[in-house]
């Protein structure tokens, strides 16, 4: 599964980066041209993504995008 999102605020990342951590499924977040992929459950590795474009947040868990569906900008 996917979630296309735009983060606007770091209290945004720290959310989606706490519940990744959560998670019992990997968590990755891509970059929107696909070039750049990082850990979700990294904190450090979050901060190598341009947040002013738009990034995919992808994962096998349900639940977790059902927990990240309110936090940032939707895009679909």
């Amino acid at each position: 599964m996917t979630s296309k999102k735009k983060i606007n605020y770091i209290t945004e990342l720290q959310e989606i980066q706490r519940l990744a951590v959560e998670s019992p499924k990997a968590v990755e977040l891509r970059s929107e041209d696909g070039h750049m992929i990082v850990d979700a459950k990294s904190y450090i590795g979050m901060y190598a993504l341009d947040f002013t474009r738009p990034i995919h947040i992808v994962s096998d868990d349900a639940e977790y995008h059902e927990k990240i569906r309110n936090i940032g900008e939707n895009i679909d």
